[in-house]
């Protein structure tokens, strides 16, 4: 499964560990880091830019004088910096080109970086490594995220799947392994999209209970990281779960 760097920062007199993948933004406040996360925690800490820096890498960028941002947090830059959880941060407007050149070619480094060893290269590779899930009774796949030069997620394909997914999905599982969603539905739903990427991206495990119009059935999706740039989906058909009491 996917393994996210981790810092460890002192905030209200414990030691806490943060994924490096979930901090959003820094800002600092005198000798005091504010430590901004997708869950919305904030972790203060007596801390200096410089040492953050060192802690966290190449992934985050100084939009504005005592603030950091996580490249891959960003969704688009306007009069303000928007990010992935809705929020909006103001930037040094006078370095607006040279601030979204830095984050777009830190979002390059960062997406390229996704394609390491440890990822399965084969379908037998992929099989292998998810055997426990080859009867379960529920639908399972590990999906690889594709996202454009704005590192906006627009498709996913199909890394691995067990016979579940292929009669929930009624696509047989050699067509559906190797194949984008998008070419093989051509309704979809943005809404999948979203999820996914917040799990790919910022190790996330996100619910979504929807209808799917591309399979006609009401879904609950439960989503989780698993190697950089995919994740893993257990996906039940809502008719088919049965409450408890």
């Amino acid at each position: 499964m996917q393994k996210s760097e981790i810092i460890t920062v002192r905030s209200k007199r414990k030691n806490v560990s943060v994924s490096i993948d979930s901090i959003l933004y820094v800002l600092m406040k005198r000798n005091n880091a504010e430590i901004h996360v997708s869950s919305g925690d904030v972790y203060v800490t007596r801390m200096t830019l410089s040492e953050l820096e060192e802690k966290l890498g190449e992934g985050f960028a100084e939009v504005r004088r005592g603030c950091l941002v996580y490249a891959m947090a960003v969704y688009d830059v306007t009069d303000r910096i928007n990010l992935s959880n809705g929020e909006s941060l103001n930037y040094t407007a006078r370095k607006k080109k040279s601030i979204i050149a830095a984050l777009h070619e830190k979002q390059r480094n960062i997406i390229s970086s996704f394609y390491r060893d440890d990822v399965p290269k084969t379908k037998e590779e992929y099989r292998s490594h998810y055997i426990s899930f080859e009867n379960m009774p529920f639908a399972f796949t590990d999906i690889e995220m594709i996202f454009n030069e704005e590192k906006r997620a627009v498709d996913w394909v199909f890394r691995y799947g067990n016979e579940a997914l292929a009669k929930l999905e009624k696509v047989p599982l050699e067509r559906l392994i190797g194949s984008s969603f998008g070419s093989l539905f051509s309704n979809m739903d943005s809404k999948w999209l979203r999820c996914y990427e917040r799990a790919a991206l910022y190790g996330e495990t996100m619910e979504i209970t929807d209808y799917s119009p591309e399979i006609d059935t009401n879904l609950k999706i439960i989503c989780f990281p698993t190697f950089r740039g995919h994740c893993g989906c257990i996906l039940l058909d809502v008719n088919d779960v049965n409450s408890a009491g």
